[in-house]
């Protein structure tokens, strides 16, 4: 009897020792498979484009979508609204930029831009403000209907993501002149 001690002991250690090299086996046969199914690399950095249809969105509607995580603004601009965005002087602009560098040419009735405040990265308030804009309700900047940065901290200006108009009524976002941007 003295002799089963130190045997079952041995007995439990090999037990042991073959169960954990089987399942370190296992995981080694099944690593491959599993790591099969994850994205490419390139798919993943890259970020599938976002089709946008822009048919229900009406004049001064802001619609948010979300790409790569990030929230975008998808805004139709009344008659008014570009008028008065082509009319502001940039000396009134905290981050100077004219109304062409923040719309694509010939869809000047369409603003799309990244949704969050250029300050702390809140996120604006849309058709709040004194220029026909967003206001943050945190800190207080002000964006004008085209997203410049027209008072309060924020220092520039609402960025405007790659996207391209693949007709009048579609956008993709995270596309530029029908290349996806990585």
């Amino acid at each position: 009897m003295a002799d089963e001690g130190p045997q079952g002991t041995k007995r439990d250690f090999l037990f042991l020792a073959t169960g954990a090299g089987l399942a370190v086996g296992a995981g080694a046969v099944a690593w491959p498979f599993v790591a099969s199914m994850a994205p490419d690399a390139a798919t993943v950095a890259a970020g599938a484009p976002l089709d946008v249809d822009l048919s229900p969105i009406q004049d001064g509607q802001i619609v948010n979508v979300f790409w790569r995580g990030k929230l975008i603004f998808v805004r139709k601009l009344t008659e008014k609204e570009v008028t008065d965005m082509k009319a502001v002087p940039l000396s009134e602009m905290i981050d100077p930029a004219a109304f062409d560098t923040r719309v694509k040419k010939g869809h000047d009735q369409w603003l799309v831009s990244y949704g969050n405040c250029t300050h702390l990265g809140c996120v604006p308030i849309g058709h709040s403000g004194n220029y026909e804009g967003w206001s943050c309700p945190c800190h207080g900047s002000q964006f004008d209907a085209v997203g410049r940065v027209r008072r309060g901290p924020a220092p520039t200006n609402l960025p405007i993501p790659p996207y391209a108009f693949e007709s009048d009524t579609k956008i993709k976002i995270g596309e530029e002149g029908g290349k996806a941007v990585a």
